[in-house]
């Protein structure tokens, strides 16, 4: 198996989806008692959430490309970051070091493309919902998507921030997250992506009439794929 590196911490609610997703997965295929070869940095997200300013941004870069070269020295063969809005720094990250950086989006994207998915709509923090360097990855795969609604961007934004990466999921954000995708279903799309690695926490992606790409599933499973050696 090859060693997968994890940037983490972003939060550490979504980064523990991840390391169970990938050692379950690991486990299922490879049978026994296997689990990945990971190595993590897990960082404190006080310093590194609600990013606004060109500073801030230059700053969460070189923390992301150190934790990288970190990563690169002991030994893992490719790297995730565990956030969607930290890939607005991922050009920087990728040239930080030798290894593959295995990019969300395109992950995301391309499995959208492989089920003829043409018009969809991307949930997620204010950054990733408004920001081109998320939603440009999917449209370079033939991905139509939705303007986003600035209502429906804020009141995200904050369950998010405000709930989710506190460890919190409760009912009314899972009613208002359901509401939200019975009205995103009316504006004739053919699927949703989940932009935010937390949403998995009250979106059942299976219980939808609409199909739901969970960015944070479709990325471990891309882990997993490096893991065993097919991808």
């Amino acid at each position: 198996m090859r060693k997968i590196g994890l940037i983490g911490g972003m939060s550490w609610a979504s980064t523990e989806i991840y390391y169970r997703h990938i050692n379950m997965a690991v486990q299922k295929r490879a049978g026994g008692m296997c689990s990945g070869p990971i190595v993590m940095e897990s960082h404190n997200f006080c310093d590194l959430s609600r990013l606004d300013t060109p500073e801030q941004w230059r700053h969460a870069s070189k923390i992301l490309s150190e934790s990288a070269k970190r990563l690169e020295q002991v030994g893992a063969t490719a790297i995730l970051i565990c956030a969607n809005s930290m890939h607005k720094v991922y050009d920087d990250v990728a040239d930080a070091v030798s290894l593959p950086i295995i990019h969300i989006a395109d992950c995301v994207g391309e499995k959208m493309q492989a089920d003829g998915i043409k018009r969809a709509a991307l949930i997620g923090t204010r950054n990733v919902m408004t920001e081109g360097f998320y939603r440009q990855r999917l449209v370079r795969h033939g991905i139509k998507l939705i303007p986003p609604n600035m209502e429906r961007v804020e009141e995200l934004d904050r369950i998010i921030y405000e709930e989710l990466m506190l460890g919190q999921a409760t009912r009314d954000a899972e009613r208002t997250l359901k509401t939200f995708l019975t009205n995103i279903e009316k504006e004739d799309v053919e699927a949703v992506v989940l932009g935010c690695t937390e949403l998995e926490m009250i979106v059942n992606t299976k219980a939808n009439v609409l199909p739901i790409y969970d960015g944070t599933k479709i990325h471990a499973d891309a882990a997993v794929e490096w893991i065993l050696g097919e991808g």
